[in-house]
């Protein structure tokens, strides 16, 4: 009986700006294979299906677990994780794709750090200096560390900005990301300190007036984050805020 082979469909782009074009692949079907170990499959014998000698797919990956994000594509038109997709659960022929709104590098590879830019303008971080030994820093209760656990499990992948109607070249909307975390760090002790910057940023051109809350991020999140509530109660912080300095000044 001949081996049982997977046929994938795979959208290859040279450069930035060269023309994207398809290829197939014909590998071997093994027990538990997924996306990424067929792509490893094909750099060790980088054949098409017709046998034309071509080059290994370009692609990030790092952890392999679904913790560092960097493996997001579209798989068979859907944003995911390349790491977690088992080969045995998706329809035939698997089809690879990058995510379409980011620029394309090579392949599979986008250059996402349009996420880091709108992280750096809302600044998304803990303020402390780090010249000095400021001490043992506030407690937090476990209430907070509960509710402030699944929001640190943002692990930049951009799916829930792919998925969003509302990112777009169109717009420079920040996304539901960036719109989290700076929940994230607000509700922090230490991080609340740059609060008012952070929904000042918010205020702004892409801000969160700009979400449509279509909803689509919290469902494409692979790591369950509660997206739409971090855009709800940053959205009546903005409000709060935007309310208040009106009649402040």
């Amino acid at each position: 009986m001949a081996d049982k082979t997977v046929l994938l469909k795979i959208k290859r782009q040279n450069t930035p700006s060269s023309a994207s074009y398809w290829e197939e692949f014909e590998l071997t079907w093994h027990p538990g294979m997924n996306v990424i170990s067929s792509m490893m499959e094909i750099a060790r014998n980088p054949f098409t299906r017709g046998g034309t000698p071509t080059t290994p797919i370009t692609y990030d990956s790092n952890c392999l677990e679904e913790v560092c994000g960097s493996c997001a594509m579209l798989i068979n038109g859907k944003a995911r994780m390349a790491c977690s997709a088992l080969i045995d659960n998706l329809e035939k022929p698997v089809r690879l794709e990058p995510l379409s709104k980011f620029p394309v590098v090579r392949d599979l590879a986008v250059d996402r750090s349009v996420l880091f830019e709108n992280l750096k303008a809302v600044k998304a971080w803990v303020p402390i200096d780090g010249t000095y030994d400021l001490g043992p820093g506030p407690r937090i209760t476990m209430e907070e560390q509960e509710a402030a656990y699944p929001l640190s499990r943002c692990i930049s992948c951009c799916c829930c900005m792919e998925v969003c109607p509302q990112f777009n070249d169109h717009t420079a909307f920040v996304g539901a990301a960036t719109i989290s975390q700076v929940r994230l760090f607000n509700t922090h002790p230490t991080g609340a300190a740059l609060e008012r910057e952070r929904l000042t940023a918010l205020m702004g051109e892409g801000g969160i007036q700009e979400c449509g809350y279509a909803q689509n991020c919290v469902e494409a999140c692979p790591k369950d984050i509660p997206l739409t509530r971090s855009i709800s109660e940053v959205g009546g912080e903005v409000m709060k805020q935007a309310i208040g300095d009106l009649f402040r000044h």
